[in-house]
């Protein structure tokens, strides 16, 4: 089996998806990093009602770093989301596995999202022993280091094959300290559109924005992995994510369409070079205007990490 699960930015962009994935992802801004949205409770309810009713997971993103003043209100919101009925939560900030070991009325299954931490066996394997169900793998590993990981996992590790990469958060409001200091009124939420470009480099696109966890910059060009699909597969790497964050409304849905039809002809062993080159052609022209794709670390020589 391969998983497919997708972040969703609306109501009705998750009656699209459903159909095509296996999991949906979501959450509010408060507990989930760099979200395409951020729901109301009545939502959440909603998108897990949607899922079950379609025969669905629903996975709330829990996995921001959970300072005093969030860790306070995180067991209410566990609360919430064994009420509605979550499938499962992601989760990166161990004090929250801490408070479901305290008070297991709380518990919840949970994938382990410690983001760029997430790079060996013997790490992957620690937090399945105490509870995780699986693991995001950092975007920043090399298939060939990839491969020598995979006979070693006992849970299974989620792979990126689409979307944005963050590559800097911080805590601090990076941009609102420089508003003050040119002396600017200006908005720093994602709606913006900011972005940071290289002097040398008049093409180059870091995407930044604030939120209430601080400040997020993204890798200059966006990952896409369809051609890399049937080798990933064929090393156990079966749960594919995207990430709808700079890929808004029905263009996403036609991404995610594309992922679904390449996972079945893999399974049904009908996946060819020439389709996969073709369908990385529609996903470019269907890919924000502005934003590049590449196979980021993928290829890499390890060797070559510094």
């Amino acid at each position: 089996m391969i998983e497919l699960v997708t972040t969703v930015e609306s109501i009705e962009q998750a009656e699209k998806l459903l159909p095509m994935v296996d999991t949906i992802v979501f959450g509010e801004e408060t507990f989930g990093l760099r979200l395409p949205c951020s729901f109301t409770h009545n939502e959440q309810k909603e998108l897990v009602a949607l899922a079950h009713a379609a025969g669905k997971k629903a996975m709330v993103a829990v996995n921001g770093i959970m300072h005093p003043e969030k860790m306070k209100q995180v067991t209410a919101y566990l609360a919430f989301l064994n009420e509605i009925h979550v499938d499962k939560i992601t989760l990166g900030d161990p004090g929250i596995i801490y408070e479901m070991h305290q008070q297991p009325d709380l518990a919840l299954p949970f994938v382990y999202d410690g983001e760029t931490l997430v790079t060996n066996a013997r790490q992957i394997n620690f937090w399945g022993h105490k509870g995780a169900e699986g693991a995001v793998l950092a975007r920043e590993v090399p298939f060939q280091e990839m491969k020598k990981i995979a006979p070693q996992l006992d849970i299974p590790v989620e792979v990126l094959v689409y979307g944005a990469t963050c590559i800097h958060q911080s805590k601090r409001p990076l941009l609102e300290n420089y508003y003050h200091f040119t002396q600017q009124e200006e908005k720093s939420e994602k709606a913006r559109g900011l972005f940071l470009a290289e002097p040398q480099d008049k093409n180059s696109h870091y995407s930044i924005f604030e939120d209430t966890h601080g400040t997020h910059i993204f890798a200059n060009k966006d990952l896409c992995l369809i051609n890399q699909l049937e080798e990933l597969v064929e090393n156990g790497f079966t749960t594919w994510k995207l990430d709808g964050i700079f890929s808004p409304g029905d263009h996403f849905v036609e991404i995610t369409k594309l992922f679904d039809q390449a996972r079945q002809d893999i399974l049904a062993k009908n996946w060819k070079e020439e389709k996969a080159h073709s369908f990385f052609e529609k996903i470019t022209k269907l890919h924000p205007k502005g934003r590049e794709l590449t196979t980021g670390f993928y290829s890499l020589d390890p060797d070559d990490i510094k």
